[in-house]
């Protein structure tokens, strides 16, 4: 009798379908939900029906669960942790096509009879037959599919390693699945004595252009932060612009030295960073008047390789007060020009600095009762309540005014890499020469730019650098927070291979047929059955 369920590319297709008609978009009740289904699916193999108490869920907050699933061989210490996130985000670009979202074979098939609809390129795959449309079909779910194959073929041919399948809910906006996820793992490894061997993610190879149809294997993942500000101006009637300065006024000129600034680029190993940008600027006018806004944010994103958030922080820093220093001098002028009298000169803080001086003058109690007035408000997310913490806390001490207030906002995904890492070094080459039995070619690429859930392992900063980050994020430990002092017990390395695929967060994302049912599935087993010392022939499926 077969006992296995996934050992044919057919069978492994039809639970990739599975898997992306449950839906599970982030912050919906699908993402809650999908956790018991997969619960559910994984009891099903033979492994996990001897061993059920090897199927655990793991509080993620907001009634989401993380799931972990052991095979656990009796002789074994050395376990690789099998990584995968299976939320996804939202399908409203899909028209009137959305009910089909989430049915790859009836999408892709849809899409046949409306091809002239879609981008060129996209087009020219869906004629080809190789690809397979539908939102999480290549990011992330395929992943997931290939962990559970592995996992099941593990189990019951009783490979000499342990494996733990850990897949996780909220990737996509603030990964609070995997960093719930870091306490267990810390605990299985110092409790129950495992030895973390690698931290194997699966998320997709990204093409690097419409015609690149190259896979490639990531030895590391790209950080990436958000120093933000809050712009505290002086608020004045229309009819009087020079009794005030506007916020929005202020924020220009930040925001002008933000955008595309250089001075943030980092290039390691031929890889550079993409350049700021912003994410968010707006004034916190509630309503239209004829009163001008007196104060405004702007969230910008970073990327980092190497530079931590103390690093970014006195960067960030430094570029606010060339800013605020060109904006003074500019406000001067007019005010010159004008013949009005200045309100005073912008000043620069750091949130930390604020938030010190705001206990001094109203004490901690009523801090802490301002924060929590702003931190009951839950209709909120996490970057709009670390503006009203800043903003609140200035209202109440505006003789600091006119300022910009500096803070981080989350997320912070911390940028790993383990490219020089020996074991990393030789399953690459490894992977690379046992790909050629399909005469595909496997390019390394040291920092994945899609950002991921490795950031939460194998974090190194002996200098603890990251308490820049705590210190200026308003939320911090309130409803946001990173296990960074569990992450530094996770020394595995990192390592990155999944099926290839094609515009990930697009109404034509798709995955590559060959490469996901026919490919992965050889290349990875090949993989761990290396990692767990066997001896196997190459071969084809």
């Amino acid at each position: 009798m077969n006992r296995y369920r996934f050992d044919t590319p057919e069978k492994l297709r039809a639970l990739l379908c599975e898997l992306v008609s449950w839906d599970s978009r982030t912050l919906t009740e699908g993402e809650r939900f999908f956790s018991w289904k997969l619960q559910n699916k994984l009891s099903e193999l033979t492994y996990f029906t001897e061993h059920p108490d090897q199927i655990t869920l793991h509080d993620a907050g907001l009634g989401r669960q993380s799931v972990h699933a052991l095979y656990k061989h009796p002789d074994a210490t050395d376990t690789i942790v099998l990584i995968s996130h299976f939320d996804t985000v939202h399908t409203d670009e899909y028209g009137a096509l959305e009910p089909l979202a989430f049915y790859p074979e009836e999408l892709t098939k849809k899409l046949t009879e409306n091809k002239d609809s879609l981008p060129e390129a996209a087009r020219a795959d869906l004629e080809s037959g190789n690809y397979l449309f539908g939102r999480g079909t290549m990011d992330m779910k395929m992943g997931l599919a290939l962990h559970i194959q592995l996992i099941e073929r593990a189990s019951l041919e009783k490979w000499p390693i342990n494996l733990l399948l850990c897949t996780v809910p909220d990737e996509e906006v603030n990964s609070a699945g995997m960093r719930a996820s870091v306490k267990e793992l810390v605990r299985l490894q110092e409790q129950e004595g495992y030895h973390y061997k690698l931290f194997l993610n699966g998320e997709p190879s990204f093409s690097q252009g419409p015609a690149d149809t190259k896979e490639y294997i990531y030895s590391g993942t790209i950080g990436k932060i958000m120093p933000s500000a809050l712009f505290y101006g002086k608020e004045t009637h229309v009819g009087e612009p020079l009794k005030g300065i506007t916020a929005d006024y202020m924020a220009s000129f930040l925001t002008h030295a933000m955008e595309w600034n250089p001075l943030f680029r980092e290039v390691d190993q031929n890889e550079s960073t993409p350049l700021p940008v912003t994410l968010m600027q707006r004034d916190l006018k509630n309503q239209y008047s004829t009163q001008t806004p007196q104060r405004a944010a702007a969230l910008y994103n970073v990327f980092v390789f190497k530079q931590t958030a103390a690093e970014i922080m006195d960067l960030f820093e430094q570029v606010a007060n060339e800013a605020m220093s060109r904006c003074n001098e500019h406000y001067q002028a007019v005010c010159d020009r004008e013949s009005a009298v200045p309100i005073g000169e912008i000043r620069v803080l750091r949130f930390e600095e604020l938030l010190q001086y705001a206990v001094g003058k109203l004490g901690e109690n009523e801090v802490h009762r301002l924060k929590q007035e702003v931190l009951l408000q839950d209709d909120r997310d996490d970057r709009e309540q670390c503006i009203r913490i800043v903003d609140t806390l200035m209202m109440e001490c505006q003789e600091l005014g006119p300022a910009t207030v500096l803070f981080y906002a989350p997320p912070y995904y911390p940028a790993v890499n383990s490219s020089q890492d020996p074991l990393v070094i030789e399953s690459i080459e490894f992977l690379q020469e046992r790909a050629q039995m399909f005469d595909l070619t496997l390019d390394q690429v040291h920092y994945f730019n899609g950002i991921c859930d490795l950031s939460y392992v194998h974090y190194k900063d002996e200098a603890s650098h990251w308490k820049a980050f705590a210190d200026n994020t308003p939320v911090y430990g309130a409803t946001y927070e990173i296990p960074f002092e569990d992450m530094r017990k996770l020394t595995a390395p990192v390592l990155n291979v999944g099926p290839f695929g094609k515009d990930a967060h697009q109404k034509t994302e798709r995955l590559h047929i060959e490469s996901a049912f026919k490919e992965m599935p050889v290349l990875l087993e090949q993989l761990v059955k290396k990692l767990a010392g066997m001896q196997h022939q190459p071969k084809s499926r």
